[in-house]
């Protein structure tokens, strides 16, 4: 698409006045509603006019509103988008974005040098995901001359196979950030750990090699021994090097297990003639329950618990219960013991969520807030005097991700695609083993860590940031060790 296009469709969008309607008894009803919300959260998007950066919401804090890595989660909902829809409207642009955001070079992918700084692992990670499902689903290919989104997503897994084999401390797990002179290096998190051991899972499953699955079943168990995830399968945010890792900060945030039920799923999915089988079905099943208890209201709609309720949600925060929401449905295509639970959480969302997209000039604008909605204007929710309103692109890819996630029925038949399958995946697998190897495909690993350069970002680990500063203010002060 022209690069100044889409703003000046936009122009043109805000004359319609109408609350969203959908029908979720008719496919081409959701796919309309769908194409509506896709729409509006691209309003959000400024990558593609001139001086802004490609890839990106918007530039960082306080100039801009988001950070990051929340492109990445915007990228990977517009490609469900088109997977669901075959919509192609926006690939043009996520193919671009998600290109600009690599950075240098495969050693080094994903890591721009005006964000290595202050880069956390998870920031790489959530980006290393999004190219592994571009690769899945068969995307768009890359640009000529950049590397495949396979190759990506490998070269993203091993800079982290890498920093994760050298580490020392707390017998083992990838730090928060990449850097020592970062804030936050001296702490280790689920949402970093989580990202990697999603990785391994999803390339095991493209690639065939088992080391990748291997890489899986260790971190799982190292998150497992640690303490960040418990025997009831919630799973809190981290702990600190300097206390081997026993000072766990138990705040819970509804991406966390997200990231670790799609992880699951894809495991489950391809250990179906092994013993790690029933493992990795009760760990998903484990992981399901505890999470749709603990994040949800009475009648199943979703809450971010740690901070919906008080009006405390930081901006990063905002955009969880998406990744949930798309995870859910990935374990509904992945595991079918799971699928009719996975359904029904998406369809009482769905439900629930396009209720909540009434407002703005268009009068479809939705708010992230599911459990409570009004009729007026006031941004109030008439009941405890809160803003339940909160708007802007988070809500709208929520909101998107569960319209989507009712579809998943139509993806029978329609397998992920593997490297034997999808003929595009570029160069080969390499070894999972942070370095080179044989792997199903040919090819080698890359295992450098990086470089450090300057800018200002901030971590997808906002959990980690928003959980601290939750227990400053009081509200998890109790539920620390």
């Amino acid at each position: 698409m022209y690069r100044d296009a889409l703003p000046l469709l936009l122009v043109g969008a805000g004359s319609a006045s109408a609350a969203l309607q959908v029908d979720f008894g008719s496919s081409s009803s959701i796919k309309a509603a769908a194409k509506e919300l896709a729409f509006d959260a691209m309003t959000y998007y400024r990558g593609n006019q001139s001086g802004e950066i490609p890839g990106l919401l918007s530039n960082v804090p306080p100039e801009g509103d988001y950070y990051p890595w929340t492109g990445a989660v915007l990228w990977s909902t517009m490609i469900d988008y088109w997977y669901y829809t075959g919509d192609d409207t926006y690939n043009s642009l996520a193919v671009e974005g998600m290109a600009w955001q690599n950075g240098q070079d495969l050693a080094q992918p994903f890591m721009p040098r005006n964000w290595t700084a202050s880069q956390g692992n998870d920031d790489q990670g959530f980006w290393g995901m999004a190219a592994m499902q571009a690769a899945e689903r068969n995307f768009s290919s890359a640009p000529p001359g950049e590397p495949s989104w396979i190759e990506l997503a490998q070269a993203v897994f091993e800079t982290q196979a890498a920093r994760y084999a050298a580490e020392e401390t707390c017998n083992g797990g990838l730090r928060w950030m990449m850097a020592p002179i970062a804030a936050g290096y001296g702490y280790k998190n689920s949402v970093s750990n989580a990202v990697f051991l999603n990785l391994a899972a999803r390339l095991a499953r493209y690639t065939g090699n088992q080391t990748y699955a291997e890489w899986a079943s260790r971190t799982w168990d190292w998150l497992a021994a640690v303490g960040f995830i418990d025997s009831d399968f919630h799973v809190f945010d981290g702990a600190h090097v300097e206390n081997n890792c026993t000072d766990i900060n138990k705040v819970q945030l509804s991406y966390l297990p997200g990231v670790l039920l799609q992880a699951a799923a894809y495991m489950y999915n391809q250990t179906t003639d092994t013993t790690s089988h029933p493992t990795w079905q009760s760990r998903l099943e484990g992981l399901a329950n505890a999470t749709l208890t603990h994040f949800s209201s009475d009648d199943g709609i979703l809450i971010e618990q740690a901070c919906e309720s008080r009006g405390s949600c930081t901006t990063d925060m905002l955009f969880f219960k998406g990744i949930l929401l798309r995870s859910l449905a990935s374990a509904a295509q992945l595991a079918p013991f799971l699928h009719d639970t996975a359904l029904a959480a998406l369809r009482g969302n769905a439900e629930a969520a396009v209720k909540a997209c009434a407002g703005g000039q268009n009068g479809r604008e939705c708010g992230f807030r599911w459990t409570t909605t009004d009729d007026d204007d006031d941004d109030d929710d008439g009941e405890d005097g809160e803003d339940d309103n909160m708007t802007g692109a988070p809500a709208e890819l929520n909101a998107l991700s569960a319209v989507l996630g009712t579809l998943v029925d139509e993806l029978a038949g329609r397998a992920l695609v593997t490297n034997a399958t999808a003929g595009t995946a570029g160069s080969g697998t390499g070894s999972g083993s942070s370095g080179g190897g044989s792997g199903s495909g040919g090819g080698e690993g890359t295992g450098s860590a990086g470089s450090t350069g300057n800018g200002d970002g901030r971590s997808a680990g906002s959990v980690t940031r928003a959980g601290l500063g939750l227990i400053l203010a009081g509200f998890v002060a109790a539920s620390m060790l």
